[in-house]
Parts: structure tokens; sequence; C-alpha cells
């Protein structure tokens, strides 16, 4: 893997003070919690070997359990599902289930808004994406104050690039409680296709111009660690990943985002995550994808889950 590496907290109770009250990494917690995600057992791939992370870093000392969509339309998951109070009650019973599942890492609400959104016709600018404006980011910001919770900026570029759309969202990723996730399947690159027709992909290099921004953003502004979350569901979506860059300002999820019956997310899970190790890992669940395929008429439990090896610090429902 690159040069440096990371993981850890966001909440100042998880920080301890040194003589001079500068803020410091609880390192015993932290391998504590690190070694509980691999069940006590580790592997040649887990845990991934890397530097602590800056103090107040979020992960593993918390487990994100965050709400997906766009506020826009229902096909994009259960942001735009449902009345705003059904979905954040729907959400904090969800954390409720996460939290009694796993007592020994604390739950945090998340709203993974898609800020930037994959289209099937080029649009104006012949890009294949649309950009959301600031009244509706605002709108996500809003509703994770409400849940004492934070906030992922989701980034479906069509045929434009990282390089072009995360610096426009810099006023929202300054902020301390922001950060940002990115989906590989609809990255078109050169493929010459509309978005939703192929799975496209991401190489390394691509994944280190966000972290070495979002670090120098971290630096700059005397920030937490970003938390940098990547969609991912098969080997492909993601290229050259012994080459990604570990820093002590960003945390790196590799999100098993697929769909359709529990053995079919366990192993895409094993294949595009956990034999690829980066970082830390998430996994999402679909209320209604998930569903599809009979027998089965339900997401998988907390308790199922958490068995994966290593078990998600990210979870993320659409």
């Amino acid at each position: 893997m690159g040069s440096t590496k990371i993981p850890i907290k966001h909440d100042t109770s998880l920080v301890k003070l040194d003589s001079l009250k500068q803020p410091i990494l609880d390192t015993n917690l932290y391998k504590k919690l690190v070694a509980h995600l691999v069940h006590d057992s580790a592997s040649i791939h887990w845990p991934v070997k890397s530097e602590y992370p800056l103090p107040g870093a979020i992960l593993p000392f918390k487990r994100i359990i965050a709400y997906y969509g766009n506020f826009y339309t229902p096909n994009m998951g259960i942001l735009g599902m449902q009345p705003e109070d059904t979905m954040l009650a729907k959400l904090a019973a969800e954390v409720k289930k996460w939290k009694e599942a796993d007592s020994l890492i604390p739950t945090l609400p998340a709203i993974n808004y898609i800020a930037v959104t994959a289209q099937g016709k080029p649009g104006k600018n012949s890009k294949y994406r649309m950009r959301m404006p600031p009244e509706q980011i605002e709108h996500a910001l809003a509703l994770a104050k409400k849940i004492n919770g934070i906030v992922f900026l989701d980034v479906q570029v069509g045929w434009s690039s990282v390089q072009d759309e995360i610096p426009l969202l810099e006023t929202y990723l300054r902020q301390p409680n922001v950060h940002l996730a990115i989906d590989p399947e609809f990255s078109m690159k050169e493929s010459g296709r509309a978005p939703g027709t192929i799975i496209g992909t991401y190489d390394a290099a691509d994944l280190n111009y966000v972290t070495k921004y979002l670090a120098k953003l971290v630096k700059e502004n005397k920030l937490p660690p970003k938390i940098f979350i990547v969609h991912r569901f098969t080997k492909g979506m993601v290229t050259n990943y012994k080459e990604i860059l570990l820093r002590p300002e960003v945390q790196i999820v590799m999100d098993m985002d697929g769909w359709g019956f529990p053995a079919k997310k366990v192993s895409s899970y094993v294949l595009a995550e956990a034999i690829e190790p980066v970082q830390f890992t998430g996994f999402k669940l679909f209320y209604k994808n998930d569903i599809l395929t009979l027998p089965w008429k339900t997401v998988m439990k907390p308790t199922d889950v958490l068995k994966l090896y290593p078990s998600p610090i990210y979870i993320q429902y659409q």
C-alpha cells in the first residue's frame, strides 16, 4: 500500500488532552477497537497496518449509520422516499438496532446526500451529470444537525471527473462535520458510454487525488480528519488498489455497494473489500432491491452483517 496510513475518531470524549491542553489520540482504545473489527483475530490482510490518525478522527471510535439518496426523487434512496420526520424516525430506529448489536462501538447517524448525480443524457455541458443547487445541500446539512449527525456529500461524476467536481464542494467540505463519498459505478472515464449502461471505474490515482485534496483542507483549516467513502461492488470499479495512499488526515472506507440476497452480498464484500484491503470497510443495505429475490423478504440484520470479516464500520441504507 502506498506510504502513510490511517484510522480513528471525531467526538472530543474520545480525545485525551496532554499537559499543554493539546488533543492527543487514545491509541490504546484505537488498537482495541481495530482488533474488535477483526474479531480479535488478525490475518495477512486485516487489520491494515497504518499510522495512527490525527486526533479528532471518527473511525473506529464510532460506527456510522447513514441514510442515502437525493431529495428530488424516491428512486435514488430513502432520503427521497418518505416525509422528513418519518424518515428521521426510521433512521433513529436503525441506529438503535446497531447500538444494541455491538455495544462496544457507539453509533453515529449520517446523511449521505447525492450532491452530483449521474444522468442518462448528456445535458448542456455533455458531462452526463447534474450538480445539485446549494439549497438542497444546505437541507442535507440541516437534517444532520437535527439528529446530531454528520453529512457525506456523494459525487457521481458521469463524464466529468473528481478533479473537476470535488473542488466545487469546498465551501461545505471546510466544515468539520461534512465528509465525502464517490461512486465509481458512474465514473465513465473514457468509455464513451452513458452512466448506467456499464459499470464505471476509478483508479488509485483518482483516489489519491481526492485524499490529497482533503488532507490539504484538513491541514489548512485545522479540521478533524475527513472520512472518504468509495462505493464498490466489483474489483474493476477500483483499479491498482495497492497504490492507494493512506494519510493521517483522511480515513478511507471501501463500501460494499451491491444489492441482492445475502449470499450474493457477502460474496461481493469478500471479493471487492475483504481481499483487497485498503483501510476500513462499509456495507450497504437496500430497503427495496435486497428483497426482490425470493425467498428473502427482509434486509440483512445487524447481527448478520457484524459477522463479516472485518466487521464494517460504515453502514448505509438506501
